[in-house]
């Protein structure tokens, strides 16, 4: 049983939250008829391919730092150091900004207007909900280093 205490707090999966918004905008476009984005279909295709390759290079190489380092990726498990290097180094939420690139991706390329629309409110919910969370329990578990490196790098981009 992982120590509640010694973690963010995350009760919910952050990629549900992405994955459940994404798919729930495709599955409107069903039901609701928008027009599409209005771009030739490879267009789409490339540039939805585009972002998602971006996004899941993102996640992989922010994933693979944390188990490089020997910390834990999900936010319900202990967090045992601050990691600063790799993506880090450019932005505090790499693997949230990989989600939205795949996300971002996956809804250009299948032409969803809908899905689209979902995705600011899809990062509100991952700012309010996790990225507080997360920040809260980093203040508190790390103190001055982690208010040190949230003062030099970005939380987004």
């Amino acid at each position: 049983m992982v120590n509640e205490r010694d973690s963010a707090g995350v009760r919910f999966p952050p990629p549900f939250v992405y994955l459940g918004a994404l798919l729930l905008g495709l599955a409107a476009e069903r039901f609701v008829t928008l027009r599409s984005f209005g771009i030739d279909w490879w267009l789409l295709v490339a540039t939805g391919t585009l972002l998602l390759v971006a996004g899941v290079a993102m996640m992989l190489s922010a994933a693979g730092m944390f188990r490089r380092l020997g910390t834990n990726v999900p936010p319900s498990q202990p967090t045992t150091l601050i990691v600063t290097t790799g993506p880090y180094r450019w932005t505090r939420n790499p693997m949230y900004l990989g989600m939205a690139l795949i996300y971002a991706g996956l809804a250009i390329g299948f032409d969803g207007p809908i899905a689209i629309a979902l995705l600011p409110l899809v990062l509100i919910a991952i700012q309010t909900q996790v990225i507080a969370r997360e920040e809260r329990y980093l203040e508190a578990k790390f103190g001055d280093d982690y208010r040190r490196y949230k003062a030099k790098v970005r939380r987004w981009l």
